[in-house]
């Protein structure tokens, strides 16, 4: 059986990647989830293992010191890693995709120099305010991290691979399905 190919979804938060990846998921049944590991609470309808495995902050260091990530990372006060187990046995059956911040991802592509790092932009910096404030979910003050952290990640995304704008979530899934078409044959 091939091994399958590594892809690094990155986006800040509010730019719609959980939306985008699940319509990628309906549209390749070769491509499957890599499931971080965060020490954040959980959102409202999140369930541990599907969207995120919810740890503590000492479980994060533990696996840490263990040498389990592929790649972590701390933002928005909150850890976020990539246990690298998981992602290498789905790796023999398919295509993985990681869901990861810059930061993740340029740790990813040193080891994974094969890896296709996708960035996917909010159409505006109002559209991405707009997402995050329709969560419902974000504090004042958390919304000021977030916003500032978009315009960081945002300036990060010359040096991925491809750079997508999630305008309209399904032509955004189907312009990356393209891309995973297009590299996966190489």
């Amino acid at each position: 059986m091939s091994k399958g190919k590594l892809f690094v979804i990155s986006g800040a938060s509010g730019v719609g990647k959980g939306t985008v990846l699940s319509l990628m998921m309906k549209g390749r049944d070769d491509l499957s989830f890599s499931v971080s590991a965060t020490t954040r609470a959980p959102r409202p309808g999140e369930v541990d293992g599907r969207e995120y495995y919810f740890v503590t902050r000492e479980r994060f260091q533990e696996m840490i010191d263990q040498k389990a990530f592929l790649e972590y990372d701390n933002h928005a006060a909150n850890f976020y890693g990539t246990p690298r187990d998981q992602m290498e046995d789905k790796l023999t059956r398919g295509h993985v995709l990681l869901d990861i911040e810059p930061n993740g991802a340029k740790a990813v592509k040193e080891s994974a120099p094969d890896a296709v790092l996708i960035f996917i932009m909010p159409p505006s910096m109002e559209e991405l305010e707009r997402r995050l404030r329709g969560r419902g979910d974000t504090s004042e003050e958390q919304m000021k991290m977030r916003l500032e952290r978009a315009s960081w990640e945002m300036e990060q995304r010359t040096w991925y691979d491809y750079v997508v704008t999630n305008d309209v979530a399904q032509r955004c899934a189907d312009e990356i399905l393209n891309i995973i078409a297009l590299e996966a044959d190489k």
